[in-house]
């Protein structure tokens, strides 16, 4: 067994991740993973991704969605394990969403990578591989009502990726009253939380955290950011929208 081989198996293997591991390498299938509460609440872990490392290429390339997915991802995964059993939080009876919006009753590590764990899983599903599609249905129409057309909405949700100081993410979301509204939040809070400046149901998500687009575009953010358009998944970001109004 090749060394790059061992060292992927570890990493796996002490992840904390059942499903990614199950996924990636069937043959650890008899592995005895933590039979606690959160390792049955599939949410609460980190899931497969519905696409290759490299099938985002030239956008994002193959390393760093590796190192972004393997590394920071299932770090906010496995912290996220550590702080529900330390803090005795039932993950069989609060789902991730609940916990985002009562997250000021928790700590700081809660907090950091609930928020971390959610922002990432949502993050992959929100992209998918060239060329995007175009919004349509009901969330064109609610997009040209709230911002007066897709162009405007692009400019409204690039500028606050851009302008997002330091490390964080830029929303798209569904306030209380169904308008649609662009916001950004630090480091990796998100509208679901109690403590956001602005909540909302999300809907799309950009990582503007530099480990998402350094290795390829270094401090172009700007760049990143319009690159990314290339990959939305619009029909991810429709279904999303389609559960927030109904929720209402």
């Amino acid at each position: 067994m090749s060394k790059s081989t061992q060292n992927r198996r570890q990493f796996i293997a002490t992840s904390g991740k059942a499903g990614m591991a199950l996924a990636a390498m069937p043959l650890m299938s008899k592995i005895n993973f933590p039979s606690s509460a959160f390792m049955a609440a599939n949410e609460y872990a980190q899931q497969p991704l519905n696409y290759g490392y490299a099938a985002l290429e030239p956008f994002i390339d193959a390393m760093t969605m590796e190192i972004h997915y393997t590394k920071h991802a299932a770090t906010y995964a496995k912290n996220l394990a550590d702080a529900a059993l330390a803090e005795k939080l039932d993950t069989t009876q609060t789902n991730l969403k609940q916990l985002l919006n009562t997250i000021s009753s928790y700590s700081v590590k809660m907090r950091n990578n609930a928020g971390g764990h959610f922002n990432h899983e949502m993050f992959w599903q929100v992209m998918k591989p060239a060329p995007a599609t175009l919004p349509t249905g009901e969330l064109a129409e609610a997009i040209n009502k709230s911002f007066g057309s897709l162009e405007n909405f692009k400019t409204a949700f690039g500028d606050a990726a851009k302008t997002r100081f330091g490390s964080g993410w830029a929303w798209l979301i569904v306030k209380a009253d169904n308008s649609l509204a662009v916001c950004s939040t630090p480091n990796q809070d998100n509208p679901l939380m109690n403590i956001a400046e602005t909540k909302g149901a999300p809907i799309l998500c950009l990582d503007v955290w530099e480990h998402a687009y350094y290795l390829k575009y270094q401090n172009k953010r700007p760049d990143y950011i319009n690159a990314w358009w290339n990959l939305v998944n619009w029909e991810f970001a429709q279904k999303k929208y389609a559960e927030a109004i109904t929720k209402k």
